[in-house]
């Protein structure tokens, strides 16, 4: 590659991928059908690469234009949220958080923990983002995110920066509907075997425990559907396909899932992981803070 990208001729290929077409797209910039043409193919000289081809009447991106675009999307994109946070006449005075949620966290749990950094007596700017957590610890590392939080702490081990903090542990039920609850409540836990049951996919942190919970009481839930999102989960618990593993208290409507009992021994625990050296961020700081007087 010769040359350097040159943004304005990127912004008008943008242009054209998301207006379908030339035409439109010069439309929409205020510029000649002509002036969009030549700025695209300048930038693909650079490049060295074809971004689009004709099909039919139609023109598509090859493969490099749909890579491009989606380069392209982020660029813009950050330049919206530079030119938005510059125009914040409190900019100065703002604290900017941004986390990142393990997408197996519950959601009201997720809001608990950050809960903390919002109360703080400055102006808290949070941006919230979920993830896979490799994916967000490899955010992390990139120094996108001030903190992750999950259900599992750092690996033990390794050079990287990175510390981990119990923040919350909470106690496991089996909850189910109202028709469930009333159909397996009596006898808990032993009426659980073959009862149908919701749980989350293998790869989180509580399905092991669970399953080694029903292996060593000899029970064999049906288990109808296993999920990797927690609230996708809890969602169908909630409309009575099937039993689930719950960190919520039971809700006061009589419609509501209701707790069959304790999955004892087994807990929850969840996590901020953070670079050492952003522990000075007063919106961590004021998580860890809860966290321990919590312990209290």
């Amino acid at each position: 590659m010769s040359e350097r990208i040159n943004f304005k001729h990127l912004h008008y290929f943008w242009a054209v991928a998301h207006a379908g077409g030339v035409t439109r797209a010069a439309e929409q910039l205020g510029v000649s059908a002509q002036t969009v043409s030549g700025q695209i193919s300048r930038l693909e000289q650079s490049l060295e690469r074809t971004l689009f081809r004709q099909q039919g009447r139609q023109l598509v991106l090859t493969e490099a234009g749909h890579v491009a675009l989606r380069y392209a999307d982020q660029i813009f994109m950050l330049g919206e949220e530079l030119q938005e946070t510059l125009e914040d006449a409190q900019l100065d005075k703002t604290i900017r958080l941004a986390a990142g949620i393990s997408d197996v966290l519950p959601k009201a749990i997720a809001l608990k923990l950050l809960e903390p950094a919002l109360r703080l007596d400055a102006k808290v700017r949070l941006q919230c983002g979920e993830g896979d957590f490799d994916e967000l610890l490899a955010d992390l590392t990139r120094h996108r995110l001030d903190v992750v939080l999950a259900d599992r702490p750092m690996a033990a081990g390794g050079s990287q920066p990175f510390q981990s903090w119990l923040l919350m542990r909470c106690p496991v039920k089996i909850a189910g509907a109202a028709e469930l609850w009333r159909r397996y409540a009596e006898g808990f836990p032993a009426s659980l075997n073959q009862a149908p049951m919701l749980l989350p996919s293998r790869h989180h942190v509580l399905r092991s425990q669970l399953d080694q919970w029903f292996e060593e009481r000899r029970i064999k839930p049906d288990i109808v559907a296993e999920f990797d999102d927690g609230a996708l989960l809890d969602a169908f618990g909630r409309q009575g396909f099937g039993l689930f593993p719950s960190t919520a208290p039971s809700g006061g409507d009589a419609n509501a899932p209701q707790a069959l009992g304790e999955v004892d021994g087994v807990w929850e625990h969840y996590y901020a992981i953070a670079n050492r050296r952003r522990l000075q961020h007063p919106g961590v700081q004021a998580m860890l803070q809860a966290a321990i007087d919590a312990a209290l």
